[in-house]
């Protein structure tokens, strides 16, 4: 094998050292220029994206209440009761159609339908509205009734809400109708069948059953009064 001339060893060698001084050279300022660029990020670091975590939903819990003890000598029987939660909870006497609608407007009355352990019958002397906590009570009623019962079982509300016009429109044709002024007329009252069940109109020995030991935990802990009307085969509730 031939050996490189001398001079292109040189030349190489030259070459090296050169290239050699010249990193020597720029390394102090490639160190310098990534310390400052080390320093700029760490002072001033780019602000970091926040993650957006889910908001749980927020819990409404009712309104605390305060119950009101029934005065002495005020119950004369056993509806006065009624009339005297009535009077005393809610928005006080729903006198006609234009107050009732505008209660409603004011979110101060709430739509029955169909809920947990109930169904609302089309009604057509009264009103499928009732005051916001009368109808949280009325859906811890059909829970528990469920629990009792099955996912699938549901009673049947007959009366919500009657302004003093439509009570009046019922007397005439139901004798049984309380003359003068109803629970039914605060938004606070609402009748349950006890011989409708499950959609279908008939007796039901051990659903009756259970739905009025549950009206009487809940009236044991005063959430609510109510009468067992044989004439309308119903429960007469009014929510304390």
């Amino acid at each position: 094998m031939k050996k490189p001339p001398f001079i292109q060893l040189a030349f190489f060698f030259i070459l090296f050292s050169a290239g050699a001084l010249a990193t020597q050279a720029y390394m102090p300022d490639l160190k310098k220029q990534l310390k400052d660029t080390y320093t700029t990020l760490k002072s001033n670091p780019e602000p970091a994206i926040p993650l957006e975590k889910p908001q749980p939903k927020k819990l409404e819990l009712p309104t605390p209440r305060i119950i009101l003890p029934i005065p002495e000598g005020l119950i004369t029987k056993e509806y006065d009761k009624h009339l005297f939660a009535g009077e005393n909870n809610g928005f006080g006497l729903i006198e006609n159609e234009s107050q009732f609608k505008k209660l409603i407007e004011e979110e101060k009355l709430e739509l029955l339908n169909q809920g947990a352990g109930y169904e609302v019958m089309a009604l057509t002397h009264s009103h499928p509205y009732i005051t916001p906590y009368s109808k949280i009570v009325l859906e811890g009623i059909g829970q528990s009734f469920q629990t009792l019962t099955d996912s699938n079982s549901f009673f049947t509300i007959t009366s919500v809400t009657r302004t003093p016009e439509q009570q009046n429109s019922l007397k005439k044709r139901n004798r049984n109708a309380t003359s003068g002024i109803s629970s039914h007329s605060y938004g606070v009252s609402f009748d349950i069948s006890y011989i409708r069940f499950n959609g279908k109109k008939g007796g039901n020995r051990d659903a009756r059953k259970k739905l009025e030991m549950i009206l009487n935990e809940f009236q044991e802990s005063n959430k609510i009064f109510f009468i067992k009307e044989r004439k309308q085969s119903c429960y007469h509730v009014t929510v304390r």
